[in-house]
């Protein structure tokens, strides 16, 4: 059997991992798409290091984009075996994957503009709307906790990682030649205290095992600690300074927390009565996925909806849809939270936000999770700036600029750790660290070894590990 780590090595973005049996069935362990470098990825996700018509199976740990977002690419390119993931995760890539393809379009057509100006031959997108929509007809959903019989000799069960909806570690068993190998992804490792869905559980023990790092070298600030950092900035933005709120936020999950934190202080009687809008029709479509599956509800959130049975809705919350009224909002002067992907401020229509709002020392932009170095979000956070290019235009940096990060859906290193510690670390052979900047992997194996690990793996895209 072989390993081949493809993306998201030592850095957090773009997760790919094949494994290749001593049969020659190859097992492709999601497959995400790099973001966070504009069209300076085009060119890494166009090459993929595999051959697509050549992959058997893909198993997916959860729904966000730089986990399977070339699923459609592949798709188009040849492949045509099955995409495995849980019930939740099928439903979001239905509406998330899609999406993506209608981005990919748009971002195309920005940047065939820009070639015909130099003179340079037009390029097509990575994928359609369209190739996402028909590659869905490939999924097949299961459900946690079950053994799925993959192929001959290859099992999957997904546990629960509580990263997000459906999320997974994927458990694959795999017999050959007489021998048993088990090995486990655990893909993004959530929060114990999720506001919406259950927690992570234990795993089954296994030889190797595959995960993430990537608050490796950090520690997240407890759930009250937060909900009050995020109600003194509404407060001092929208209520002090009559000023606008812009949220960066990824359309699934973590829109959800939040509309779930604003919807409990509108439930207490201490949200300030102003409107607040989430715009994003992805981030709508999802909330309506959030309410099909309560089954991946925590106690916290069920015990809620006993008084509250329409916790992603109140009075003075705005669901926003169309570009027109998108729009709308830029030109509003009255005081607001704008809650908006994506969550990097790299794309979609919070950026147009941003710029908007950026230049007005009343309004305040939030960061609420982890930003890749070069993303805009990253960018607004650097100390001592004073402008900042969106959209090829400077801007002068005149609003406040915060950041809650313990809003994450990524565990810490110590939450990391604690998952992990059902494994035995007498009967893991490897451990490999992916989903990471490479100083705060760096980090975590070096917890991680003061826990009793050893064998722990940092692998660069293209490493191979034979066993």
């Amino acid at each position: 059997m072989k390993i081949k780590f493809i993306g998201a090595t030592r850095e957090v973005t773009g997760s790919k991992h094949l494994i290749i049996t001593d049969s020659g069935k190859k097992i492709l362990l999601d497959c995400g798409m790099f973001q966070g470098k504009g069209m300076e990825t085009d060119a890494a996700n166009r090459d993929l290091g595999f051959e697509p018509s050549e992959i058997d199976y893909v198993l997916v740990s959860h729904a966000h984009i730089d986990h399977t977002g070339l699923i459609p690419y592949i798709y188009k390119n040849g492949f045509n075996g099955k995409v495995i993931c849980t019930d939740a995760t099928k439903d979001l890539c239905s509406i998330m994957l899609p999406d993506s393809g209608f981005i990919q379009e748009l971002d195309i057509k920005w940047y065939n503009k820009k070639l015909f100006k130099q003179g340079l031959p037009r390029v097509n997108p990575i994928y359609t709307h369209m190739d996402a929509e028909q590659c869905m007809k490939i999924f097949v959903a299961v459900p946690y906790d079950k053994d799925y019989k993959v192929d001959e000799g290859i099992t999957v069960r997904f546990t629960n990682s509580g990263h997000m909806l459906g999320s997974a570690v994927v458990n694959i068993t795999l017999e050959e030649n007489g021998k048993v190998t088990k090995i486990a992804y655990t893909g993004d490792v959530g929060r114990p205290h999720n506001r919406i869905v259950k927690p992570p559980v234990p795993f089954p023990q296994a030889d190797i095992l595959i995960t993430e790092a990537t608050y490796g070298d950090r520690i997240h600030e407890q759930d009250r600690e937060t909900e009050l950092d995020l109600y003194n900035v509404i407060n001092n933005t929208c209520v002090q300074r009559g000023g606008k709120l812009i949220i960066p936020s990824f359309s699934v999950g973590r829109t959800q927390e939040i509309v779930y934190m604003l919807n409990n202080f509108y439930n207490e009687g201490i949200l300030p009565k102003i409107d607040i809008y989430v715009d994003s029709p992805l981030s709508v479509d999802a909330t309506e996925i959030f309410k099909m599956h309560k089954e991946c509800y925590n106690e916290g959130i069920i015990e809620t909806m006993k008084e509250d049975p329409h916790p992603f809705h109140f009075d003075t919350l705005h669901y926003v849809r169309s570009a027109e009224e998108s729009k709308e909002l830029n030109t509003t002067k009255k005081p607001c939270i704008i809650i908006s992907a994506s969550g990097m401020a790299e794309a979609g229509r919070v950026k147009h936000h941003i710029a908007n709002s950026i230049e007005d020392s009343r309004n305040t932009i939030m960061l609420v999770g982890y930003c890749a170095p070069e993303t805009l979000g990253a960018r607004i956070q650097e100390k001592g700036l004073h402008e900042i290019s969106i959209f090829g235009l400077v801007h002068p940096l005149n609003a406040d600029i915060e950041k809650i990060e313990s809003l994450s859906g990524h565990g810490d290193y110590i939450e990391m750790g604690d998952f992990i510690s059902c494994q035995d670390p007498e009967k893991l052979r490897n451990i490999f660290l992916v989903h990471g900047d490479y100083e705060a992997q760096k980090f975590y194996r070096e917890y991680l070894m003061s826990k009793g690990y050893s064998n722990i793996q940092i692998p660069k895209r293209g490493d191979e590990f034979y066993y």
